[in-house]
């Protein structure tokens, strides 16, 4: 059974380490295609958020924001394969930030094209989240081994 559950670790951080490694050799000096297509929608989703919240986020460059997303999923990937909630918490912090930036289909009306392929996505993500509550859901409700007493053994004369 414990094959079997890392097996199935590994198969699920495929997704986080393939596309850590994929935006990895397309990053270049400017953050690769992942820091232009992120950019417009971040700044699309800070002024959500500011407009509705009065919260105004921090600029940075998109480009460490990658590089940020990049390390995070290829070292909660890691640590996730291996059986440690802290990967699985690394790997929900990065869904927890990236899913309503990245897909944004409360900004397109539910008609378009575009809605049905973000929204689509979109739940793709939230499964993945749902996965990994779940993930450290389990792994916080099984208690530790406990070490056996040992019974004194009786001296017999």
């Amino acid at each position: 059974m414990a094959f079997i559950a890392c097996v199935g670790r590994v198969l699920f951080a495929s997704v986080f380490i393939l596309s850590a490694w994929q935006e990895f050799n397309e990053f270049g000096t400017n953050g690769g295609p992942a820091a232009h297509l992120l950019a417009p929608k971040f700044h699309l989703f800070s002024k959500h958020v500011s407009s509705h919240t009065g919260f105004q986020v921090p600029h940075f460059e998109m480009k460490h924001a990658v590089a940020a997303a990049i390390s995070v999923k290829a070292f909660g990937s890691l640590l996730f394969i291996f059986g440690s909630s802290i990967g699985a918490y690394l790997l929900l912090l990065h869904q927890l930030i990236i899913t309503p930036v990245l897909y944004d289909f409360y900004n397109y009306d539910a008609d378009t094209k575009e809605f049905n392929l973000l929204f689509a996505k979109f739940a793709l993500n939230l499964a993945l989240f749902g996965a990994l509550l779940f993930f450290i859901g389990m792994k916080n409700s099984i208690p530790r081994r406990q070490l056996k007493k040992k019974s004194p053994k009786s001296k017999t004369l």
